[in-house]
This record gives structure tokens, C-alpha cells and sequence, in this order.
């Protein structure tokens, strides 16, 4: 662990540096606020990307031991009590915050909070909430953060338009960060204009274009404030049911997906997104058997057909949709095998030791493992963590 530390010492030194010589290059300037409707909606053919910087993370990576890596795997959904045991015991990657954690606190309340998790881990973590807005806002539903809680991004856009859209996202972003968050597990990619579906109150529209406009501002706009964001749900809920509740089967065909559902997430990922958010649903047209967040062959789209190079993260494993249908230590080694590099999960004492085992019995092999740490250190590193 002291090795660690020092390791991201080293890191946090190197960031400040170069925070300071960008400082003192423009020290009047600020970065300008986004125009949704110049944000690029559609992914850019031919253009040249900057490499993500990945100064010290191989060396982090060699001095870190095979607990600890697979630890970083592990997005887990923060406990009641022990939060700060968790954290040492599994080295966790990051915590998700839900209503409870915020409830009836002040500010100061929550950040003094994250800063234990914070002094607790040898690693800086990530700490995630889901404040989509609408109907959910695990942050602003909290008077004393927010006199309302945030509107949905749709209903904003129906009110005020993408000035208004604007506005809030930033607000959003900033309320966040003021408290030591740094994701938000947003914005919702999902197109559905079928009011009976599960995801259309949270949908931002049934239009893709529009979709895809909201999701690009919003990941620019996260972005240049230093706030990470995943891109959810992979590969698009459409009209489908809830996998909290049950497995839930999309049987249309894959040429709809590439029409509509995953054009949000294309330019979400051609905007600069770190993460992606897998689904529970089963994609048929793509893997009949597998939920599409046990699915290798829905991870290779994201890989291959989409070019994301980012965070792929399951959605939360203690879902119906996944427990239904097989165990927790099952589902975390599936999980890593089909190419998540992060477990959103609850069952933590379950998993991880599960996970430790199949790369120690040579089932995943820990080079795999290595990327998915190398992935989740680079992203830490855009946010300004290490």
C-alpha cells in the first residue's frame, strides 16, 4: 500500500504541474459553457483523438498486488455501516451513493463523509450517484442540497429549450461536485417514446437526434468541469421491460439498434464519455442466452463497432434480471470474463472473492485484468484523481 501511495503522490504532483503552467499560460480564462445545439450529436469520421494521458500508470499498476487490482474492479453500492472497512478489505475501485446517503445531511455531512472513504483507500476512489433528474435524483431530492430536486432533462427542454438544458446540466454537474462526487451515472441514452415502457420517463426523447444532441452536450459539458460520466444503458432499453424485476427480451432486429439505439451512445463516446453502462436485457439478434452485460459478444460491439476504449461497467448485479438466473460469485466472474472491466455490485464479500479466485486458478488471466486496471486508472487520471 505505501508503494501505491507513493505511486500516486507522484501522479497528483505531475497533475499539479501542469494545472499550474496551464494556469499561468491564460489565468483570465475560463472554460466556455457548452451550446447544446453545436455539441456534437454524431460521431466524426476521420478525425484525429488525443491519446489519454497514461503517464505512471503502468507503474501504479506493476506495484500494485493481484488484490488490489482486482479490487479496482469493483464499483460497489455503498453500505450502511463499514464503508471504510469494505474499502480496505477490498481495495474497492469506487462506491455508488444512493438516496439514504444523502438523506436529511447537509452538505458538510456528505463531505465529510467522502473524504474518509477518500483517507481510507490507497487508491483515490471513484464516488457515483445516479442524478438523471425526474423521477431520479438521489441528490437533489434532498432539501437541504437543493430547494427541488432536479426536473427531468426532457421535461427542462420542453419548458426552456437547450438553453435551459444547458443551464441545468451545469448546475447539476457543479452541485455534485461540490460534495466530493465525481460521476454521475448519467446521461440516460435510452430512446422510447412508448409511454408504457419502463424507461420512458427517464428517455430524453424518441427521436435519436435528439437524444443524441442532449447526451453530446452533457458529456462536453461534464467534461470541461472534471465530472465523469457513464453512458447508460448498453446497448439501449427501447420499449423493454424492467430488469430490476426480470430478465427482460429485445427480439427487433440489429439494424434498428444501429438506426436508433445506439446513436445516442456514439456520440456520447465521440463527445469524450469515460464510461459505458451495460443493461441486463437480452439482445437477441446478438446473444440469445446472455444478458447483454454477461454477453462477450455485445462487449466486442462496443469494442470493435463503436470504438470505445473507455470504462465498460456492468449495471447492478444484485438485479432481478441477473439473480434470477444465477449466483453472485457466477455473475462477477462472468462479468470480467465477457470484458467488463467494472462490477457494479452489492454483494461485494461475495463476489470479489470470487473474482480473486478465477484469476488465481488461471480462469481470467490477470493480463486481462491488467487492462481493465489500466482502463479504470486512466479514467481516474481524466478526472484529476491521480
Amino acid at each position: 500500500m505505501t508503494r501505491i501511495k507513493s505511486a500516486v503522490s507522484i501522479l497528483l504532483a505531475a497533475a499539479m504541474l501542469c494545472l499550474f503552467c496551464a494556469c499561468a499560460k491564460d489565468n483570465a480564462s475560463s472554460a466556455p459553457e457548452t451550446t447544446f445545439e453545436t455539441a456534437t450529436a454524431e460521431p466524426a469520421t476521420g478525425q484525429e483523438t488525443t491519446a489519454p494521458d497514461e503517464t505512471g500508470i503502468d507503474e501504479m499498476i506493476d506495484n500494485m498486488s493481484l488484490e488490489e487490482k482486482v479490487g479496482q474492479m469493483f464499483f460497489v453500492c455503498c453500505p450502511d455501516i463499514g464503508a471504510e472497512e469494505w474499502i480496505k478489505d477490498y481495495h474497492l475501485g469506487g462506491f455508488v451513493l444512493f438516496g439514504r446517503d444523502f438523506e436529511d445531511k447537509t452538505a458538510a455531512e456528505i463531505k465529510t463523509t467522502i473524504e474518509s472513504y477518500q483517507s481510507a483507500s490507497a487508491v483515490p476512489m471513484l464516488i457515483a450517484v445516479d442524478e438523471e433528474g425526474g423521477t431520479v435524483v438521489r441528490v437533489s431530492s434532498n432539501p437541504k442540497l437543493r430547494k427541488t430536486a432536479f426536473p427531468s432533462p426532457k421535461d427542462v427542454y420542453a419548458s426552456g429549450g437547450w438553453d435551459a438544458v444547458n443551464k441545468t446540466e451545469i448546475e447539476k454537474a457543479e452541485l455534485l461536485l461540490s460534495l466530493g462526487i465525481n460521476v454521475n451515472l448519467a446521461p440516460v441514452c435510452d430512446v422510447t417514446g412508448n409511454a408504457d415502457s419502463f424507461m420512458f420517463d427517464r428517455s430524453f426523447s424518441s427521436d435519436p437526434r435528439e437524444v443524441s444532441t442532449f447526451v453530446a452536450g452533457t458529456v462536453t459539458d461534464d467534461n470541461e468541469r472534471g465530472l465523469g460520466v457513464a453512458l447508460k444503458h448498453f446497448p439501449g432499453y427501447g420499449d423493454n421491460t424492467d430488469t430490476h424485476e426480470d430478465m427482460s427480451y429485445d427480439e427487433k432486429p440489429y439494424i434498428d439498434f444501429v438506426a436508433a439505439d445506439f446513436k445516442p451512445f456514439e456520440a456520447g463516446i465521440a463527445s469524450g464519455a469515460g464510461c459505458v453502462m451495460v443493461a441486463h436485457i437480452i439482445m437477441a439478434c446478438v446473444d440469445k442466452t446472455n444478458p447483454a452485460s454477461l454477453s462477450e459478444n455485445v462487449h466486442k460491439i462496443l469494442r470493435d463497432e463503436l470504438s470505445f476504449d473507455g470504462v465498460i461497467m456492468t449495471d447492478d448485479l444484485s438485479m432481478s434480471a441477473i439473480t434470477k438466473y444465477t449466483d453472485g460469485d457466477e455473475a462477477a466472474v462472468a462479468a470480467a470474463k465477457c470484458g467488463n472491466d467494472m462490477i457494479c455490485c452489492t454483494d461485494v464479500e461475495t463476489q470479489y472473492p470470487a473474482l480473486l479466485s478465477a484469476v488465481k486458478n488461471g480462469d481470467i488471466p490477470e493480463e486481462q485484468i491488467n487492462a481493465s486496471v489500466k482502463r479504470i486508472l486512466r479514467w481516474k487520471k481524466k478526472l484529476g484523481l491521480l
